[in-house]
């Protein structure tokens, strides 16, 4: 096992790799990566209508994209325990980028839905390969703050999807513009691979990378009860931060009277805010809270009960000012939890093992997203209205608490280091 204190300290003080230089390339790596994959949530409505689309069917596109990342988390995760964090940051821009890029000559929903789920193979798979470095260049006490800037790149790109997406596939048509960003990632996979650095040492033997190795450790996460527990609770945190990136343009559009440009701006200013609320709570679990990370997990999923719930009770008509602090709110808490959630369940196993346990984490928290957008469209096509759709997520929010609670007392029984989680 590597001392990861001893090699961020070597690597600071020789000068020839600085971690905070591997982090840039990773967060680069994720925010193009979420900049191609997230599209589909504010191009959903420009791709619903050029395919007719009902709204449960657009909520279709994140759930592949999520099937994707699924199916891939966990063998990919296993991997990078082998291979490192740096040819995968390749083959995974690849992937995402290649696959969408094809997706923009197609007409075909079921097909266009192939390749979101081939698409979001790289996509979710990103998550486990770059959780990977920052676990093995960062101590204890930089290793929340680190992972919110990396998680950042998911929301940021996101961000940078409505703001510049949206608008140009307005003016010129969602096809050519998502290709140009296809184009864009797959670049930018060349450039991590080359400018980023696995720590020496770093690797797992070759000789246990065999199905019998991958089965005994896959058992061990299955029967680590804090991991499934945290796991179930990103189930429910994901689902509904995907319900607010793919249905707030509609939303604001539909039912408030929002112009589609300015519900464009509501999805970049929860994203932006998102991308604030993962360095922000990562830097006050590791500041405020000494690495302690399950009680920010508490206060998150305690907001964003309430922010549902104040927008399912707003009125039609809602003006655009009054929606921002809302959603400034609601996306610092709903978007901004990952980075916490992700150094949880790294934290809760041996170094050697945290890109399994990021992968299986993922593959269970990915559940979430594959099926509530879609039941929340469900909702809103049989009622006509939002209501039901945002007090679900309220209900989700509850759950997650009873989770949440749970896993507290499931971690001091076994004598779980309260300082990690």
């Amino acid at each position: 096992m590597i001392n990861v204190n001893i090699v961020e300290a070597k690597a600071e003080h020789s000068g020839l790799i600085n971690p905070w230089r591997m982090l840039m390339w990773l967060l680069i790596a994720q925010l193009m990566v979420a900049f191609v994959g997230r599209s589909l949530g504010p191009l959903g409505i420009l791709i619903g209508e050029d395919l007719s689309l009902s709204k449960a069917e657009i909520g279709l596109l994140p759930s592949a994209l999520f099937i994707g990342q699924a199916i891939a988390s966990i063998p990919v995760g296993f991997t990078a325990d082998f291979i490192g964090s740096k040819p995968l940051l390749l083959i995974l821009s690849l992937c995402l980028g290649v696959s969408f890029l094809m997706m923009t000559f197609l007409s075909n929903f079921y097909f266009v839905l192939v390749l979101v789920l081939i698409g979001g193979l790289g996509y979710g798979a990103m998550h486990p390969t770059s959780n990977r470095g920052i676990i093995y260049w960062f101590s204890q006490t930089r290793r929340g703050t680190a992972m919110g800037i990396k998680q950042m790149g998911i929301t940021f790109g996101s961000a940078l999807a409505g703001f510049l997406l949206l608008p140009l596939s307005v003016t010129f048509g969602w096809r050519p513009v998502l290709l140009i960003a296809c184009v864009s990632l797959i670049i930018t996979g060349f450039f991590a691979y080359l400018f980023y650095s696995d720590p020496v040492g770093s690797l797992k033997s070759r000789e246990k990378s065999n199905f019998l190795f991958f089965r005994t450790s896959l058992s061990k996460m299955l029967k680590n009860k804090p991991l499934l527990l945290v796991s179930l609770s990103a189930m429910g945190l994901n689902g509904s931060q995907m319900c607010l990136n793919t249905y707030i343009v509609l939303f604001a559009y539909q039912k408030m009277g929002v112009s589609l440009f300015l519900s464009g701006i509501l999805l970049v200013i929860s994203e932006v805010s998102g991308s604030l609320g993962r360095i922000g709570w990562g830097v006050i679990s590791d500041r405020l809270f000494k690495g302690r990370r399950l009680i920010i997990l508490f206060i998150i999923a305690s907001l964003t009960a309430v922010m549902s719930t104040i927008v399912a009770l707003l009125p039609s008509g809602t003006p655009f000012s009054a929606l921002i602090p809302i959603i400034i709110v609601f996306g610092f808490c709903v978007s901004g939890f990952n980075g916490i959630w992700m150094n949880i369940a790294s934290e809760l196993v041996p170094k050697e093992q945290t890109g399994l346990s990021s992968g299986f984490s993922i593959t269970l928290g990915s559940m979430g997203v594959i099926f509530v957008p879609p039941t929340f469209g469900l909702m809103v096509d049989y009622t006509g209205n939002y209501t039901a759709g945002w007090l679900s997520i309220t209900v989700i929010m509850g759950g997650v608490l009873v989770l949440l609670t749970l896993l507290t007392l499931e971690s001091r029984k076994i004598g779980q280091s309260e300082r990690k989680i």
